[in-house]
């Protein structure tokens, strides 16, 4: 299977620089099994397609404000996005930089403080920041908002709130569980008040979901790593619902790799730790019945997941059908609620 095989076209003017005035009013194609016609709904429409016993689970992480600027000792201006906080002020981080620096240079931060470069391995940096505060803390109030690469303006006020899920209570993401942002307060109340049921995995999304495939052999990509926690509590949630039969519909690719790294010989277990999980058609998503999503970047390990949900022809068939139609794509942009291809234990 080839990166190229997850290719599509796509009009650079529908990729959303910005949130819709209202979460909910987001668009929904829905992608019904085999060849069922295409629906062409409004997220707060998604009641429709639910029912009582049904389970929405989500993710619960946070984003934190985890870009900064500065200059280094030689004068040289870098861009910090920072992948993961560690103990002792310590950060693991990607630079951005004409020239890369080494292991014991020094940032001047425009925000205050300076840090110290520790160590490089790969594309991150291990860094040391000297700041007034605990590095989290300080962070809320010195970092920007780390909107994703195609968004090309400048984050805003408004993406303090609008970048972030309205269920968000666990700090640790650099990138936003995209398909939880259409969810706001009316449409959650208006679905338990229909008998949906709500559960939440973690999974911090790292900086590495935006990173392009460099080999053509999909067989030969090497995931990023991401912390996740599934619950004991969510684990006898799914297994009440699943003998009851209701369904278990994953709000974002995230919790679909949560819960599959949570899989034990075939049954959902509690875990918590590290993920570098990848799907792609082949692989048979066993821990989900239903996947609300947005529209993600061609060639994209993303994209590749979905593929093995629902499988590649029809996703291909979907976003043609997204383009022709003027959906909006990405971060900011439309969603989807797939189903699995007619044999729901064959992805490829």
């Amino acid at each position: 299977m080839k990166k190229s095989d997850f290719r599509y076209d796509l009009p650079p003017e529908l990729i959303a620089q910005a949130p819709l005035p209202e979460r909910s009013a987001s668009r929904l194609l829905v992608v019904p099994p085999g060849q069922a016609a295409l629906l062409d709904l409004y997220m707060r429409e998604l009641p429709s397609q639910l029912r009582a016993g049904d389970l929405l689970v989500f993710n619960d992480t946070r984003v934190i404000p985890a870009r900064l600027f500065g200059q280094k000792d030689t004068g040289g201006r870098v861009e910090i996005l920072i992948e993961r906080l560690l103990p002792d002020n310590r950060a693991q981080a990607q630079i951005g930089a004409s020239k890369s620096p080494k292991p014991g240079g020094h940032i001047a931060l425009d925000a205050g403080g300076s840090c110290e470069v520790l160590s490089r391995e790969g594309e991150f940096y291990q860094l040391r920041f000297d700041v007034e505060d605990a590095l989290d803390s300080w962070l809320l109030k010195a970092g920007r908002m780390p909107l994703p690469p195609y968004i090309t303006r400048e984050p805003g006020q408004d993406d303090d709130e609008r970048y972030q899920t309205v269920f968000a209570r666990e700090p640790g993401a650099v990138a936003a569980p995209t398909a939880g942002l259409h969810f706001d307060q009316p449409l959650l109340d208006t679905l338990k008040a229909q008998g949906v049921q709500f559960g939440h995995v973690t999974l911090h999304v790292g900086a590495g979901t935006f990173q392009a495939m460099r080999v053509e052999d999909v067989r030969e990509h090497r995931m990023h790593s991401e912390w996740l926690n599934v619950g004991a509590k969510l684990v006898q949630q799914i297994r009440r619902i699943r003998a009851a039969g209701g369904r278990v519909i994953a709000v974002g690719t995230t919790v679909v790799r949560a819960l599959e790294s949570a899989m034990r010989d075939g049954e959902l277990q509690p875990f918590a730790g590290e993920t570098c999980i990848f799907i792609f058609p082949g692989y048979r998503i066993a821990s989900v019945d239903a996947l609300i999503t947005n529209f993600h970047l061609p060639e994209s390990t993303l994209l590749m997941l979905v593929s093995a949900f629902a499988g590649r022809q029809r996703i291909l068939e979907a976003y043609a059908h997204a383009v022709a139609q003027r959906y909006r794509f990405f971060s900011y942009g439309d969603a989807m609620l797939l189903f699995p291809q007619a044999d729901p234990r064959r992805c490829a």
